[in-house]
């Protein structure tokens, strides 16, 4: 199949949309409805009323007391993600988006997923609206995540596991995108990342922005000020997007994305075309995504959102790495510092913010996107401190 190249959905010279023509003809549908819907008052009372009612937003910015007494330095912040409907962010774009395939009139929701959370939130979605929901899941994550395999299951999702590849969350990317193009006229693919042609990723920042919506009032009610830095976990990029959207503008707060040094998208890739856009990619020898690893499973994607790809090059967000080491570390200290087992991939950001509260002043403010609760990585956590 030809490709054409869409000239939409540019963060400087990351994002766009390389795909054959008969899937850009459905993106551009896709686009045209979701400019259409964003701004609609109707459509926004209707989000903000599943948010509210359903989701159980909003939810805290929770002073970490404790953490923070033991780490010195900085005050440290979570935002609350992990209290969400289904445990994790995935839920406030999952909404938006199946309000969205409603009035597009689909009968069928497609999605990808790593760690399982956003399968589980796009089961959930559609249960509750009724709409047929097919999952398509790395083999490898499938064996990982065996426990969010039976909630989508169990609330009525078929699961097909990707062998192909890695049996990671690129190849369940991969199946999902040729299903699209197979059955375009009756399904919606409800990506879950920041990631993907024009307008996915804009579509999701748009519905994850609500986590720094509010986390920006949240901390001015709380402090009287922004905070010094906004830190979150990186895979495809779609809570650290959501996280630092409305502190974009603000200079004087640093933002931090924190990847798996086995997977440093930001910190090593180079510009390359990945899944029909432009990003900076893990490339091996032969010029082919390079294998990548982390015990997280949501955050092993060897590209990134475009935004993110362009924060890094304009020098407006940092990304560092952490080693799985810190990572099960931060994961053991928040549950016996806060009473909160964390997400693996939430774990990431908290790794690193132990590195850099101690650098900073009693005075000064860090908010840790915690994207996720931990009930999905206990047993996995249990296997490896074990062995």
């Amino acid at each position: 199949m030809g490709q054409e190249q869409s000239h939409k959905g540019y963060f400087g010279e990351f994002g766009g949309s390389f795909v054959p023509p008969e899937l850009q003809q459905v993106l551009d549908y896709l686009s045209e409805q979701f400019y259409k819907y964003k701004d609609d008052p109707d459509f926004n009372e209707e989000y903000r009323y599943y948010l509210r009612e359903y989701v159980g937003r909003e939810n805290p910015l929770t002073y970490a007391q404790r953490l923070s007494e033991t780490w010195g330095g900085a005050k440290i912040y979570l935002k609350r993600e992990d209290l969400n409907h289904t445990g994790a962010h995935k839920i406030n774009n999952v909404v938006g988006q199946i309000l969205l395939a409603k009035r597009m009139g689909a009968k069928r929701i497609i999605a990808e997923t790593g760690a399982g959370q956003h399968g589980v939130a796009t089961a959930t979605a559609c249960a509750m609206f009724d709409i047929d929901c097919v999952i398509y899941m790395g083999a490898e994550d499938t064996r990982r995540q065996a426990l969010n395999v039976f909630r989508m299951e169990l609330l009525g999702a078929k699961v097909v596991p990707v062998s192909k590849g890695q049996g990671r969350l690129k190849d369940a990317v991969d199946e999902a995108l040729d299903d699209l193009v197979r059955n375009y006229q009756n399904t919606f693919y409800l990506l879950g990342s920041a990631v993907g042609p024009h307008p996915f990723p804009q579509m999701v920042k748009h519905f994850q922005s609500i986590v720094s919506e509010e986390s920006k009032r949240q901390i001015m009610e709380k402090e009287g000020r922004l905070p010094d830095a906004v830190i979150a976990c990186v895979g495809g990029g779609s809570n650290a997007i959501g996280a630092f959207a409305h502190y974009l503008d603000e200079p004087s707060v640093r933002l931090i994305g924190v990847e798996p040094d086995q997977a440093p998208t930001l910190t090593q890739g180079v510009p390359g075309v990945l899944h029909g856009f432009k990003c900076l990619v893990l490339l091996d020898e032969e010029g082919n995504p390079r294998k990548t690893y982390s015990i997280a499973a949501g955050l092993d994607y060897p590209g990134i959102g475009p935004e993110h790809s362009h924060l890094k090059v304009t020098e407006r967000a940092e990304y560092v790495t952490v080693s799985n080491e810190e990572v099960l570390g931060a994961f053991q200290e928040l549950s016996r510092t806060e009473g909160i087992i964390p997400a693996l991939e939430s774990a990431h950001a908290l790794a690193y913010a132990k590195k850099l509260a101690p650098t900073m002043d009693k005075d000064q403010i860090i908010i840790i996107n915690l994207s996720g609760r931990g009930d999905k990585d206990v047993e996995q956590v249990f296997h490896m401190l074990k062995s």
